[in-house]
């Protein structure tokens, strides 16, 4: 054994004979499933085996605060398709190795100390019993299949064997974590202790009790749960579960069909037999696109953008407990709600103390559905309100140490509120714009303290969104940036960087996406061919129905500001042919969308949206028959091309903010990983010639940017 592989896990045999392997990995902050760990493992393992008649058992825990994090996803994301077979041996091999540790005879438990998460539980479902600590922070589970993997150290053959096929699914496929408790209840852990000795006490009582055990599926006569005479499972979960599984996947995402196919697959074969399955359809997804992108933006992009990644260096770290918020309408009474639920005292304005209450009202209905389904208590929602203060009196702002407006997208509307509140704030204090389109750098002429001010692009409905883009104007200070940013963290929000622009980022490249949906109608195409279109690739929703809910005629008043803005900078309107539809619909058709009645669909009163029948009249033609393919490359394409443009006008800064911000802000599919790592899932080069290929068909929207082509003909990847 290497000094390396020592340093990793411990080993101590006490008087009695058990053995305490403790993984600490050096120089890393959680226990990895990497070379070392590997190594280390599998020499511990034989150290136990050459002294097999002095041990009496064997004691897994961590010197770290998790237990185990999983699988090392750098390695993952460096293996290639040529890679398949080195990787599939090494997940064999590891197997191996636990797998002998199970069946030397002697009883194993797992200490859980510390989350256990992937490859962490694999570890502790390979030992015959399991203990963890009382605390409901601590998680356990198998949420491979979130970043586009399976378990691939065993954990779908043991959980299938465990609790049986149906049982198992959903917490294999779903990728559920656990607390203790609940784990406890399905019997997936052994029982729980209030503190480490206590749990290893648990531990050395379990060894004591049970000197030879075996696993349930290594004893004579075993049976899978759930299984008949004829099947693993039950013929009608057998029938259906892909069904629904393709349902809710759209064939998009690859790991939900791998797991079940391998628990399937597994759960009719002997033991060894099942775990060489498992590595096949795990090696297929490691070295697959889909888990790649996964990996790349929603575990190392947004691990940085949580370690502060785009904050400036040097700022102290603001802590904030009293805000202003202006504007007690739908988006105002959402951020005053999750200020409020963070412990943030927030003052909720507008022009008069009933249309303030208005906005406080609206919290509560919105938390009284949540006591109604047992998600929230009364007293925590009493405690929440109590944190919003509505008023009419700009005076009750004072000492606030940030002040958001969200009133109406009118610049002199928001000039007025501006000038009106910023006096108001604290020493120090900050300004912030709720807009989606005005550009920050305008508004901020209304301020005294142009460094100080900032925008912060909420969605709706606040509550339930995560992400914020947070806007540089072009005066804004580092400071202001960095406290922005620290109050979006606090509210448990997600944030993005963005440099001031028209229509920012999210609203520029959502904006194609509906645009798009309109051109295609306007070429003909059936609209509900396009809503299933957009859907089938991965949209929640298509460009039609989102039209109707953002209301067209509101999209056509931007669409004037903006057009007299540009005419002010002697710049023209970018022209598209989904303006036609929009303006068509809105204005000489009277369809301006779901808020005024109709738009795009019907919305009976006494039953589900449906499609306008009159738009096939309006705007179909004969003969329309583009390619599947066109339609499907054009919804993605395009919100990817206007990405790159960001990110070349310098909008964008970094990938990481694109991925993000596409996928949590407007919905960009997320097996993609975001609208630029779709870019580098495809290559440059082929993203490149592809675009050419629909501009020719389609128009010069789709002409590869400048950036783009540079990126082709180095062969790089947007980072």
């Amino acid at each position: 054994m290497t000094a390396t592989t020592q340093e990793a896990i411990r080993y101590e045999k006490d008087a009695g004979g058990v053995v305490t392997l403790t993984i600490d990995m050096p120089g890393q902050s959680a226990n990895t499933m990497n070379t070392v760990f590997r190594d280390a493992y599998r020499d511990v393992v034989e150290r136990i085996a050459a002294d097999i008649d002095g041990v009496s058992g064997v004691i897994v825990t961590s010197a770290k605060r998790t237990f185990f994090a999983g699988g090392d996803l750098n390695s993952l994301l460096a293996v290639g398709p040529e890679e398949k077979e080195a990787l599939f041996q090494r997940s064999m091999a590891m197997k191996a190795v636990l797998r002998r540790l199970e069946t030397l005879g002697k009883p194993v438990v797992a200490a859980i100390n510390g989350a256990a998460l992937g490859g962490g539980f694999e570890l502790c479902l390979a030992c015959h019993a399991r203990f963890a600590l009382d605390d409901p922070k601590l998680m356990v589970g198998l949420p491979e299949s979130g970043l586009g993997l399976l378990p691939g150290g065993g954990g779908v053959v043991r959980l299938v064997r465990l609790l049986g096929l149906e049982a198992a699914m959903p917490l294999l496929i779903d990728g559920t974590q656990l607390a203790p408790a609940r784990a406890l209840e399905l019997k997936l852990i052994d029982g729980l202790a209030a503190d480490t000795d206590a749990l290893l006490r648990l531990a050395r009582d379990w060894i004591a009790a049970n000197p030879a055990p075996t696993q349930p599926w290594d004893r004579k006569g075993w049976r899978l749960p759930g299984a008949t005479a004829s099947a693993p499972a039950s013929l009608v979960f057998l029938r259906t579960a892909p069904v629904l599984l393709m349902k809710k996947t759209r064939g998009r995402y690859p790991a939900p069909l791998a797991i079940m196919s391998a628990a399937v697959e597994g759960a009719v074969v002997d033991f060894d037999n099942a775990m060489r399955i498992e590595s096949r359809h795990f090696v297929g997804l490691a070295t697959g696109g889909v888990a790649k992108n996964l990996i790349t933006t929603f575990f190392f992009q947004m691990n940085e953008i949580k370690a502060g990644r785009g904050r400036p260096e040097g700022v102290p770290v603001a802590a904030f407990d009293r805000i202003g918020m202006l504007g007690a309408g739908m988006m105002g009474a959402g951020i005053a709600q999750v200020s409020a639920a963070r412990g943030i005292t927030t003052v909720l304005k507008d022009a008069s103390a009933e249309q303030a209450a208005k906005g406080k009202e609206r919290v509560r209905a919105n938390l009284d559905k949540r006591v109604a389904k047992g998600a929230m208590s009364e007293a925590r929602r009493d405690a929440l309100l109590a944190k919003i203060v509505p008023t009419g009196d700009a005076a009750d702002l004072d000492g606030s140490q940030l002040i958001i407006e969200a009133v109406f997208e009118n610049r002199a509307l928001k000039a007025e509120v501006t000038r009106e509140a910023e006096p108001r704030l604290a020493d120090g204090g900050i300004f912030a714009s709720n807009t989606s389109t005005l550009p920050i750098s305008g508004l901020a002429d209304a301020s005294v303290r142009p460094e100080n001010f900032i925008g912060l692009h909420f969605f709706s409905p606040v509550d339930r969104m995560p992400l914020v883009e947070v806007i540089k104007g072009r005066r804004t200070s580092p400071e202001t940036l960095a406290r922005a940013l620290d109050y979006v963290q606090q509210i448990g929000k997600t944030p993005i960087v963005v440099n001031d622009s028209r229509g920012f980022f999210t609203s520029r490249v959502f904006g194609t996406f509906t645009k798009e949906g309109a051109a295609m109608l306007a070429e003909g195409v059936p609209a509900a061919l396009i809503e299933n279109v957009a859907m089938g690739v991965g949209m929640p929703v298509g460009p039609l129905a989102v039209m109707d809910e953002t209301s067209m005629a509101l999209t056509l008043s931007v669409k004037k500001q903006t057009e007299a803005d540009l005419a002010a900078e002697g710049r023209p309107f970018p022209s598209h042919p989904g303006w036609a539809v929009i303006e068509r619909m809105a204005g000489e058709l009277k369809r301006p969308g779901r808020a005024g009645g109709g738009g795009f669909y019907d919305y009976p009163a006494d039953g589900p949206k449906r499609l306008w029948a009159g738009l096939a009249a309006e705007f179909g033609r004969e003969g329309v028959d583009l390619p599947l393919e066109d339609l499907q490359d054009r919804i993605l394409y395009i919100q990817s091309i206007e990405s790159i443009r960001t990110m070349e006008e310098g909008v964008i800064e970094h990938a990481r903010d694109a991925n993000i911000g596409s996928v949590l802000g407007i919905g960009f599919p997320r097996w993609t990983g975001g609208t630029l790592q779709f870019v580098n899932m495809i290559g440059a080069r082929r993203f490149a010639e592809r675009a050419a290929q629909l501009a020719e068909r389609y128009g010069a929207r789709f002409a590869p940017p400048t950036l783009l082509l540079d990126k082709a003909e180095r062969n790089e990847r947007f980072a």
